[in-house]
């Protein structure tokens, strides 16, 4: 997709510098207009005509300063900031950032698969980082102006953020646009997004991070009315459970796994805290099963007996039902209509 700029191209038709806007973008992207959401496309030309401009003036520095120059371009490229896992894809000097604030600034742009990152060469600091990852569209110009080709490039971010580079064109510069819209967009070139290149090394096992014996033993337990069980190592029991329970003392596996089968998604009652003086608890639970007919389980009902006098301060049980009415009344004609299917 092409087009001509009006009155910056007419301009530069009579220079010999002819703008062509190129917009570039992901498959699953759609350009609608060749303006730039942070300025008209004859803005834009100006700009480039300036940079060009600039550069061309810039190219007559003197060996001392352009040494200098170069210093300073050595070290900030040595100070870019990399993840682990993050690599350096492309590095271009000499490019020119257009900023909306204080004209053009020079500096190195530096192109991973995880950013684009811009620093100045001059003596005030200068540092743009942009996620490659809010990159919405790559739109770019060209200007030939004395047998020098000038390329402008414009990212449209979806941070509402629109930077905008100018640099020159040459056989020995790799291809910015091509490097940014296969990493800006990776799923439409076959590789994998960054987060899955990420390699930082954690000093600790995220899966030892809880220790829920630990956790027990804080809390006291085990001790004469309850016990740690191992019932539910390989999550056979509920896999919606952890694989380490704490449920009363004086109870049965085989028991445990009926009162499973009687309750939803075979949640039995299981500890989740303890007062460490009173004995009393919380233990949590999904709702019984027990149908249109009300049924009883005997094993349940002793398993909560025993749940009420592993507190000996208090033989009263209070249960809370945490459920919204319409749900309760909800799950338990899903259950007739499942007896009923059942019984046919």
């Amino acid at each position: 997709m092409e087009k001509q700029a009006g009155a910056a191209g007419a301009a530069g038709a009579a220079d010999g510098a002819g703008p062509n806007r190129k917009p570039w973008s992901s498959t699953t992207s759609v350009c609608v207009s060749v303006l730039s959401p942070s300025g008209s496309h004859v803005e834009w030309c100006k700009q480039l005509i300036a940079a060009t401009i600039s550069s061309q003036i810039s190219g007559s520095v003197p060996p001392d300063i352009a040494n200098r120059d170069n210093k300073v371009v050595r070290m900030s490229q040595n100070q870019v900031p990399l993840l682990p896992g993050e690599t350096v894809q492309t590095t271009v000097k000499d490019v020119m950032y257009i900023c909306p604030f204080s004209g053009l600034v020079t500096g190195t742009l530096t192109i991973t698969d995880y950013k684009l990152y811009f620093s100045s060469v001059e003596r005030s600091p200068f540092i743009l980082d942009v996620n490659l990852g809010v990159i919405s569209r790559l739109e770019t110009i060209s200007v030939s102006t004395q047998g020098e080709n000038t390329k402008g490039l414009e990212l449209v971010c979806k941070d509402m953020r629109s930077p905008r580079f100018a640099y020159k064109t040459e056989e020995s510069h790799p291809d910015v646009v091509q490097a940014l819209a296969k990493h800006a967009f990776p799923l439409s070139h076959s590789l994998p997004l960054f987060a899955f290149l990420y390699k930082e090394q954690f000093p600790v096992d995220g899966w030892k991070v809880y220790d829920p014996a630990a956790e027990y033993r804080r809390q006291g337990l085990p001790n004469e009315s309850w016990t740690i069980s191992k019932i539910n190592t390989s999550y056979e029991l509920c896999d919606t459970y952890p694989s380490v329970l704490v449920i009363p003392t004086n109870i049965a596996d085989e028991d445990i796994r009926r009162v499973a089968v009687f309750r939803a998604k075979h949640r039995i009652p299981v500890l989740s805290w303890i007062h460490p003086e009173s004995q009393a608890t919380i233990v949590r639970c999904s709702q019984p099963l027990v149908g249109p007919s009300d049924r009883r389980c005997k094993e349940d009902e002793r398993f909560l007996q025993i749940i009420m006098d592993a507190n000996a301060q208090s033989h009263k049980l209070t249960i809370f039902d945490a459920r919204q009415s319409s749900v309760a009344v909800t799950n338990k004609v899903r259950r007739r209509l499942l007896d009923t299917s059942s019984l046919q």
